[in-house]
């Protein structure tokens, strides 16, 4: 079977943009793939975290993927320091990658800013190790956003570059996955913003936490415009917040826009954001609760990544060994 790698960064505060954009369509890819979802905890230190959080945010990302429907009998979840692997073989990259590839990566340019000079060498260099997690584990396919899409090409070069280096065929060249009904949500306080935990108002965002309640009145809340919701989605075009809501309610229900587009045409955002409100409690709220429950079991937890890093090594392993082979470490 072909095979899947994927990471999550243990951010914390999983919203309805981590399950929409990502965290669903994992669900649906472990039926087709031999799938490893880890939660990359090397990445995440790129930038300063507090240690306690890091640690309660990588076991509530857990949490969070189980609780969506991840097995992980069927599937391998883990967190990414736990395989030293990882590291190892990331090394190994970084005097294979050059410069230039890396100085043209955009997430460094945005995630820096102004005080380029101040980021860290693991900040600069993460597409290396974005690119051994990959293959680390000769994954066939990865499911990529827009904004990884750059990563998902350097992965491609450094496992050409590396099989030219040494004169082999060894690693596979991924594959990206992309998701057609991948939804991109957007802000429910700016439908020109990406929602996401950072904003400082808890209602641009609907957190996978949020009780029935809180999902009401965050929706409820929600930007819109003054204008009847379009017949088509062609009348979506510069109607930010009207397009996101649409979205939104298509992705909850398993639906096209172009069909919401039908069924509501015409109708005010009132009767709308109520059919809305329905379909948000019906689907997000048994994953909140599972959540709630599952982290309150940190041994648990921590069972799952401990026997899922346990059998990521044992697919990492012999890679790493052959790859010291070929570069003639001993």
């Amino acid at each position: 079977m072909e095979r899947i790698f994927s990471g999550v960064q243990p951010t914390g505060n999983l919203h309805l943009g981590n399950y929409l954009g990502a965290i669903r369509n994992w669900v649906r890819l472990q039926s087709q793939f031999e799938c490893l979802y880890c939660v990359v905890d090397l990445h995440a230190i790129t930038v300063p975290q507090d240690p306690l959080e890091l640690r309660a945010n990588t076991r509530e990302v857990t949490a969070g993927l189980l609780a969506a429907g991840i097995d992980p009998t069927n599937n391998i979840i883990f967190n990414q320091s736990q395989v030293s692997g990882h590291s190892e073989l990331a090394w190994i990259f970084n005097c294979v990658a050059r410069l230039g590839w890396l100085n043209r990566m955009t997430q460094f340019k945005e995630k820096a800013g102004k005080r380029r000079d101040n980021a860290t060498v693991g900040l600069y260099a993460y597409p290396n190790l974005m690119a051994a997690d990959i293959l680390l584990y000769q994954a066939t396919h990865v499911p990529v956003g827009d904004d990884q899409k750059q990563h998902l090409e350097l992965t491609r070069d450094i496992a050409q570059a590396f099989n030219s280096m040494f004169g082999v065929d060894f690693f596979p060249e991924p594959e990206p996955v992309i998701m057609d009904d991948a939804a991109r949500v957007m802000s429910l306080r700016n439908g020109a913003s990406k929602m996401s935990k950072s904003d400082e108002s808890d209602y641009s965002r609907i957190n996978l936490t949020d009780d029935g309640d809180t999902i009401a009145l965050k929706i409820q809340k929600a930007r819109t415009d003054p204008d009847p919701l379009p017949y088509s989605a062609e009348g979506l075009e510069g109607r930010s917040e009207a397009e996101n809501l649409i979205g939104i309610y298509a992705a909850l229900s398993d639906t096209s826009i172009a069909e919401t587009c039908d069924e509501f045409g015409g109708e005010n955002f009132s009767k709308f954001k109520s059919r809305l409100t329905e379909v948000a409690i019906a689907r997000l709220v048994p994953i909140g609760e599972e959540m709630r429950r599952l982290a309150g079991d940190v041994s648990y937890i921590d069972s799952v990544l401990s026997e899922g890093a346990e059998r990521a090594r044992h697919l990492a392993n012999p890679v790493l060994n052959e790859v010291k082979r070929i570069v003639g470490l001993l």
